[in-house]
């Protein structure tokens, strides 16, 4: 893996836990959410527009990586609004990687050395650390948090593929706006017109501003490394988010929590040497 790529996941990381973490503390985390995907695709329409960059062959790609981009935002705001952060964000994030390598190897035949399975496995144990495994169980946090794991290994390997045929701010631009739309029209549909008014805030907009750039910086990465790479290290973001939490969200970080950031440093370190 690249220092390049490696910056730019690790840009990515720091990004995408700062929006998750305006996104959880919102009154209304799924109207938030609305109001996010509007911003980004409202503020970065400009720019896809100056950086025009497509290939013909980029439309299939893109179709598939709508539809796991639109149920991804929709299963995440559901989850916030049933779990913690520090209970949805390292179960999703973690398992992710984990679940692009086994595809990548098993169903693509891409491959991987001993160093890097062991790495992206690393991982994803060190994240679950850092959720610890006290406390109460949310069964349907845990069965929505396993849900945004899929899609974010799905639409990670669809990416890896999708992004040589256009730019990534056109790229990422063109799947976020029917996932956009399709997400809103869905919450309008069952009356959430007034719970997006509420929610139109500073807090909800800067969060799709964010939101874009993390994936942007994503999107750039895996033109430079592999996806398995790109996933393991942009979920360092799972680190940053638990600590945050505490401040943030009033969250406990204790020693598991602590032993899991350091699993994960180890994770990282493998995939990169």
């Amino acid at each position: 893996m690249s220092a390049a790529a490696f910056t730019l996941a690790l840009g990515a990381a720091f990004v995408h836990a700062f929006w998750n973490l305006l996104l959880a503390r919102a009154r209304d985390p799924e109207a938030a959410t609305a109001v996010a995907l509007v911003a980004a695709v409202v503020v970065f329409a400009p720019v896809a527009a100056a950086t025009w960059e497509l290939d013909a062959r980029v439309w299939p790609f893109l179709a598939a990586t709508v539809v796991f981009e639109f149920v991804y935002f929709a299963l995440l705001a559901a989850a916030y609004r049933r779990a913690d952060l520090s209970f949805v964000y390292p179960i999703s994030r973690g398992l992710a990687p984990v679940l692009v390598l086994l595809v990548g190897v098993v169903a693509l035949g891409t491959g991987a050395s001993g160093a890097q399975a062991a790495g992206v496995c690393l991982v994803g144990v060190g994240v679950l650390c850092v959720r610890g495994l006290e406390g109460p169980r949310h069964p349907a946090g845990a069965a929505l948090a396993l849900a945004i794991a899929v899609c974010i290994a799905a639409y990670t390997l669809i990416d890896a593929h999708g992004i040589r045929y256009a730019s990534p701010i056109v790229y990422l631009e063109l799947a976020m706006i029917p996932a956009g739309l399709g997400y809103v029209l869905g919450l309008l549909a069952f009356g959430g017109r007034s719970r997006i008014r509420l929610e139109l805030r500073p807090a909800s907009v800067l969060a799709g501003v964010f939101m874009f750039v993390a994936y942007a910086l994503v999107l750039a990465a895996l033109l430079r490394a592999p996806a398995a790479s790109v996933a393991a290290v942009r979920e360092t973001s799972v680190v940053i988010a638990t600590a945050l939490a505490a401040p943030v969200l009033g969250e406990r970080v204790g020693r598991g929590r602590l032993a899991g950031a350091a699993l994960v440093v180890a994770g990282i370190a493998l995939l990169v040497l």
